[in-house]
């Protein structure tokens, strides 16, 4: 979905540089098995076992929060014993929750509608004069694109699943701006082309492309999950991309409609 953001960013590294007191090692039960996500993600047809910690529950629920108001905007009066419902804590949240406010956001959007509460949903958790800062730290010089690439990878582990930072041409340059996710997780777990589409891939080309100043292009492998995200490539209209003629999943998308040749939530 989204991007992680940078003054989220130093957050997390500062928070990972702290080294934990020696902990007691857990005893596995016995016939209980735990796949590693930071290397081996599960075959296409099976789910990524996952172990989130508190920090990547934290930006889960960061994320959901703020997303929790678009997804609510578009309900009908809620019973007075829902509207004063206590509002969750961030550690509250876990994954299949935040993918699930996701879906609620999409259903009765169109697809540009999508995409802008995504965009204003990240413009919120940056603070003022964000977006200039970024362009003056970062401008769209090879360092830049190579620097983002890296950070990609341990940062936005919690969102998309394990990935790499591998080399890419970029206008007939050789640099190593390209970031390999290996199976996507957000993908994964919402089993939705247009979710992928309009809830993370377009809007975070256009956040870092228009908003940040430095391009990318996103383009997710469908047969197996993948996703190839190359900064300093300036992303195509989505009419001359290839994800705009993309099937349902028929079998994953609770939403999906098996009989059109396109995904509807891309038109």
């Amino acid at each position: 979905m989204a991007a992680a953001l940078p003054m989220e960013l130093c957050f997390a590294a500062a928070a990972r540089a702290v080294t934990p007191a020696p902990a007691r090692p857990r005893q596995r039960r016995a016939g209980a098995t735990v796949r590693c996500a930071a290397t081996a993600p599960a075959p296409m047809g099976e789910k990524t076992e996952y172990r989130d910690g508190p920090l990547e529950r934290a930006f889960m629920g960061l994320f959901a929060r703020k997303m929790e108001k678009y997804a609510t905007a578009k309900k009908k009066q809620q019973p007075p014993e829902l509207e004063t419902k206590k509002e969750k804590a961030v550690w509250d949240w876990d994954y299949e929750s935040f993918v699930d406010v996701s879906r609620r956001v999409m259903v009765g959007r169109t697809r540009a509608q999508q995409q802008e509460a995504v965009r204003e949903v990240l413009l919120s958790m940056l603070p003022p004069g964000a977006p200039e800062q970024f362009k003056k730290l970062f401008p769209p010089t090879r360092w830049a694109c190579e620097f983002n690439a890296a950070l990609t990878v341990p940062f936005f582990h919690w969102l998309v699943g394990p990935s790499e930072v591998i080399e890419v041409e970029v206008d007939g340059v050789k640099q190593r701006s390209g970031v390999l996710i290996k199976k996507c997780r957000y993908l994964e777990n919402s089993g939705c082309v247009g979710m992928c589409v309009n809830m993370c891939k377009i809007p975070t080309q256009d956040f870092f492309t228009n908003e940040f100043g430095l391009p990318l292009t996103m383009n997710p492998n469908f047969e197996d999950m993948s996703c190839e995200m190359i900064y300093g490539q300036v992303p195509p209209p989505l009419e001359e991309d290839p994800v705009s003629k993309q099937p349902c999943y028929p079998n994953l998308c609770s939403m999906s409609t098996p009989s059109a040749p396109v995904c509807p939530k891309l038109q």
